[in-house]
């Protein structure tokens, strides 16, 4: 029985493909290994060409202000922070024309990056005859661990997955308890409607069948 809402999801999966979906980044990194710092603007009007441009900033624990952290522009990208150098990479949209995900990639990931992290999203649309610029901010939060460990919304939301396809499987089978029994009981009223023509029709035939008789 779970083959077939996993098949569903699959299957939904898949016309949803190419869409842009603005999911929250992880705030949790584990110390020593790489962590993906995720960003996603998605832009509203696909059929205007647009171009976009990414701005980070951090500022870490002991620091008051932001400082430039990095900029991605015409698929290029540029780190100014010192102590992200050859650590941070590029890991968005490879597509200029459409540059919705200006995700980055922290590789080897230290307690010193602990910190708040700010991404800007640019975004000129271009129209026939005018442009239009507008900006987005996300700011993420991130917390750098010694160990991985499991927070209580991941817990709930694995937790909500399972009870979804549960009762996904018990809705199903309730469609096909209702169908079968709607279709039977159809199939037993159409059965009965023709028995009952067949014997008004055979009585009418006897009587007809006396009333000859009776003329003779």
């Amino acid at each position: 029985m779970l083959l077939l809402p996993l098949t569903l999801l699959a299957l939904q999966a898949g016309l949803c493909r190419g869409a842009c979906v603005e999911v929250d980044s992880d705030t949790e990194a584990v110390a020593n290994e790489g962590f993906k710092l995720g960003c996603i603007s998605c832009k509203m009007r696909a059929e205007v060409r647009a171009k976009a441009v990414v701005s980070w900033s951090f500022r870490g624990a002991d620091d008051k202000d932001f400082s430039p952290l990095y900029e991605y522009e015409e698929k290029r990208g540029n780190i100014f922070d010192p102590r992200f150098e050859e650590r941070l990479d590029w890991n968005g949209s490879k597509n200029t024309e459409d540059l919705q995900d200006g995700s980055i990639y922290i590789l080897n990931v230290t307690f010193n990056d602990t910190g708040t992290y700010m991404c800007i999203f640019r975004r000129t649309l271009i129209y026939t005859n005018y442009q239009h610029e507008n900006s987005t901010t996300k700011i993420i939060r991130l917390q750098v661990v010694p160990k991985l460990t499991r927070g209580m919304a991941s817990i709930l939301s694995e937790v909500m997955m399972y009870v979804s396809i549960i009762g996904l499987q018990f809705w199903l089978v309730v469609e096909m308890i209702y169908c079968y029994r709607k279709i039977s009981a159809a199939g037993e009223e159409a059965l009965r409607e023709t028995e009952a023509e067949y014997l008004a029709v055979a009585s009418e035939s006897k009587e007809n069948c006396g009333a000859v008789q009776e003329a003779e």
